[in-house]
């Protein structure tokens, strides 16, 4: 006898199979843009953490090398005559680097003439310069080591006839490209040691620092630059990206006598109480501290934020005692202000009594 067994099939209808594809997808969704939510927070975060270290690291930068402007080894500059007008700070000529000596710290306010060594400057944006020998003496361990065609500082510590105790203050330092020329001594040049030690090598240093429009030619990033002077004359370096505005009040002492202490502060000494020259030249030697304002901006910009309409920047004070602000921007980029004061102390020190 044959037994039919009717076998049964289950399976998903139609419509259970679009709910189960419609749920997927939902899912699917869901956790897309979870993923794109996170990613783009992320990226924030990063662009965040990015610009805070960038404004850091450049108020760092300038505030080191300002803290250290006017330093020439064991040079007293103020024994150095003044230059009958403000120097050009692209000068590379050994007379011109010379004359500049006294000038620690110069500044351009607002990019309004702008210096022929230096490109692609921001306009708007202030421009400093900053002299100083370098702190590390040629021969010393972790120092550069001597190179060939750039200027070097030598101070005398001898107080022989042709050198300190000479009525000559060019006999008390030197400085060339050449450093055989630089045969002043140490403490040691008296008998029965003569002729002695010779002093210690300085490379001499001038930095001009300036906001460029780009990073890299034509990329739109603004960023923090120094021109160095070095053998062949002034190289354009890039340091930190994302810097859109550097704006500086300088303090000035104009006290009689002297105390080391600001006076007052103002944009642009070389126009100061309507001053003519040499009496502006007088004002850039006697600045004893500076009012670092630096604006820093993310490199990219953000999705869904505006930088309003209304939002400006505090950046100090204009030379004619106004508010100095920058912006509203009215555009995508976040940005951050940073402020700092900083002591020229080898200037201060010299005038503190």
């Amino acid at each position: 006898m044959t037994v039919n067994r009717r076998t049964a099939h289950g399976g998903y209808t139609i419509i259970e199979l679009m709910v189960a594809i419609t749920l997927g997808l939902l899912i699917i969704a869901a956790l897309t843009t979870l993923f794109v939510n996170n990613s783009q927070t992320r990226d924030e975060i990063e662009r965040a953490n990015e610009q805070t270290e960038n404004g850091r690291y450049a108020v760092q930068l300038l505030t080191d090398d300002l803290r250290n402007a006017g330093y020439l080894a064991e040079f007293n500059g103020a024994l150095l005559s003044l230059p009958a007008t403000t120097p050009d700070p692209c000068a590379t000529a050994l007379a011109d680097l010379k004359v500049a000596l006294p000038i620690a710290v110069q500044g351009n306010d607002n990019a309004a003439s702008i210096p022929t060594c230096l490109s692609d400057v921001k306009a708007g944006s202030d421009i400093v310069v900053v002299r100083r020998a370098s702190g590390c003496a040629v021969g010393t361990p972790d120092c550069d080591a001597l190179i060939a065609g750039a200027p070097y500082f030598q101070a005398s510590g001898c107080t022989s006839a042709a050198e300190l105790s000479s009525p000559t203050v060019a006999n008390y330092y030197g400085l060339d490209v050449d450093t055989t020329k630089l045969t002043l001594h140490q403490k040691d040049c008296k008998p029965p040691t003569t002729p002695g030690t010779l002093a210690a090598l300085h490379q001499y240093r001038t930095h001009i620092y300036f906001i460029a429009n780009n990073d890299k030619n034509g990329d739109g990033i603004p960023t923090l630059k120094r021109a160095e002077l070095g053998a062949a004359g002034f190289t354009i370096v890039p340091l930190v990206e994302g810097i859109e505005n550097m704006q500086i009040e300088y303090g000035i002492e104009t006290a009689v006598p002297t105390t080391g202490a600001a006076s007052v502060f103002t944009a642009d000494p070389a126009g100061y109480a309507g001053c003519v020259e040499p009496a502006c030249v007088g004002y850039w030697r006697n600045v004893v501290s500076v009012k670092l304002y630096l604006l820093a901006r993310n490199k990219k910009q953000s999705m869904g934020y505006t930088d309003g309409k209304l939002k400006t920047f505090a950046m100090g004070m204009n030379a004619d005692g106004t508010a100095n602000t920058v912006g509203p921007f009215n555009d995508a980029y976040r940005r951050h202000a940073y402020t700092s004061l900083i002591r020229v102390n080898n200037t201060a020190g010299r005038n503190t009594p």
